[in-house]
């Protein structure tokens, strides 16, 4: 099966996205993680402040089917979130890379090159 992998954005393991603007990356959920969802039904994200280290924990999407953590792909603190997302959790699902979660000011941008490229997430997809 065949997922929207938009080239600029860089991956993790975990099916988050993250955009590099400056020190700010944006982070969210990709198409394979919606899909594989299915109906989300409830998202819970960070308080604007929280510092994130890479991997930590900073939410929870919850779906008809399961519940999964979202994890942070670099280190920061949590700038802004997507408040939006609170009152229409669905819109992950029909638009993964237009419904941001967090935004997060990074120290060092340069964990950003650490990510998955667009094609090793891809293959990454084509694993499971």
């Amino acid at each position: 099966m065949s997922h929207n992998v938009p080239k600029e954005l860089k991956y993790t393991t975990d099916h988050e996205w993250a955009q590099l603007e400056g020190d700010i990356v944006t982070v969210g959920i990709t198409d394979f993680a919606q899909s594989s969802l299915g109906d989300i039904v409830f998202v819970e994200l960070p308080e604007v402040g929280d510092e994130l280290s890479k991997e930590d924990s900073f939410g929870v999407v919850e779906s008809i089917k399961s519940v999964s953590d979202l994890y942070s792909p670099l280190a920061g603190e949590v700038v802004e979130i997507n408040s939006e997302l609170v009152d229409s959790p669905e819109s992950c699902n029909e638009s993964p890379y237009g419904s941001w979660m967090i935004k997060l000011k990074v120290e060092s941008a340069d964990e950003f090159n650490s990510l998955m490229t667009p094609e090793a997430y891809s293959e990454h997809c084509e694993s499971l």
